[in-house]
């Protein structure tokens, strides 16, 4: 995934002259995670900016950048180094284009690489997709495969509106044989289902889809088929390729890293209750991280959603529907 990120910022760099990249440490030494490796040398330090350590300043001179014709891509190094530049973000970034009545344009893309799972420090296992998803005016876009990951960073970055891309740095090292090819032009890429199934729809993103996997493939040896849903758009958030799913299947469970209060699952379930209350049986589950501060490294693994707790809530509604189906005999 590191290579396919590269190679879409290399891709961008190469095709049009006003796209710049922004960051801490992106330049010299290639950024934290050398997503950005190799690209100074090639495009030179006025298209590669290696920037202070003030995330508000990156992201405002992305703004200004914006505003004359360039398509600046920022790097915030870590999810929780967010917060100092989240004024900007949702008080200029989100807001301009419809504050300008639509004269201008914020061209932004804003990567974050987020969520636990690689054993950092106080700051470096966060997952903030809700604000932004809860602020309008942002696309926000979650990658979780290879050939996402390249295909999505381009249309974020040829998309005329600012995009919040949320880069799973704990799969940063999956491998795929896939070729990088031809890229939608779509501004929002749609959720897939990337496993059929029928008897519960289960759904993520970025880090837990490979979770959501296991547990399928968990399930399959229990006599139980899931379908999985890669959201990959978080805002907009396709919803009807969700609800289409749970028409078929009749329940539903939703599975990510945040918090459970106010995250993007109470959003998914609230939203597939009202459109699906008729097709329900059961109602929606969620399977979050707790709601706590993100905890010390040694204790992330209890934090994190697992295939234990994704097949608890899956039996859990099994069970629901199994005994409906005993007392109705």
């Amino acid at each position: 995934m590191l290579k396919a990120l590269n190679k879409s910022l290399h891709d961008a760099l190469s095709e049009d002259d006003k796209v710049i990249l922004l960051g801490e440490d992106i330049g010299t030494l290639g950024g934290v995670f050398r997503v950005t490796d190799g690209l100074k040398a090639e495009f030179g330090e006025h298209r590669v900016v290696d920037t202070p350590l003030a995330e508000s300043g990156i992201v405002g001179t992305a703004i200004g950048l914006a505003y004359r014709g360039y398509r600046p891509v920022v790097e915030i190094q870590f999810d929780g180094f967010t917060y100092p530049a989240f004024d900007q973000l949702v008080s200029q970034l989100a807001k301009l284009h419809y504050r300008s009545r639509g004269r201008v344009n914020m061209p932004v893309t804003v990567r974050i690489p987020y969520g636990g799972g690689i054993g950092s420090p106080e700051h470096h296992s966060e997952s903030p997709e809700a604000y932004f998803a809860h602020t309008a005016g942002l696309r926000v876009f979650a990658p979780s495969s290879v050939e996402d990951a390249y295909a999505m960073l381009r249309q974020a970055i040829t998309c005329d509106d600012p995009v919040i891309f949320f880069e799973p740095k704990r799969r940063y090292h999956e491998k795929s044989d896939a070729e990088l090819g031809e890229v939608q032009p779509d501004a929002s890429p749609k959720a897939t289902v990337i496993r059929s199934g029928t008897d519960v729809t289960v759904v993520g993103y970025g880090p837990t889809t490979y979770t959501l996997i296991d547990a399928a493939m968990a399930a399959e040896d229990e006599g139980t088929s899931l379908e999985v849903i890669d959201l990959r758009s978080l805002d907009p958030l396709d919803i009807e390729t969700v609800a289409q799913s749970v028409q078929r299947t009749g329940k539903l469970v939703v599975v990510h890293e945040a918090s459970r209060t106010s995250g993007l699952g109470a959003e998914i379930c609230a939203e597939i209750t009202e459109r699906c209350f008729d097709y329900l049986e059961h109602a929606p589950l969620r399977v979050t991280g707790f709601d706590v501060p993100y905890p010390p490294s040694r204790l992330e693994s209890h934090h994190l959603p697992d295939l234990d707790r994704v097949m608890h809530a899956v039996d859990t509604v099994m069970r629901h529907h199994e005994a409906s189906k005993g007392a109705a005999q």
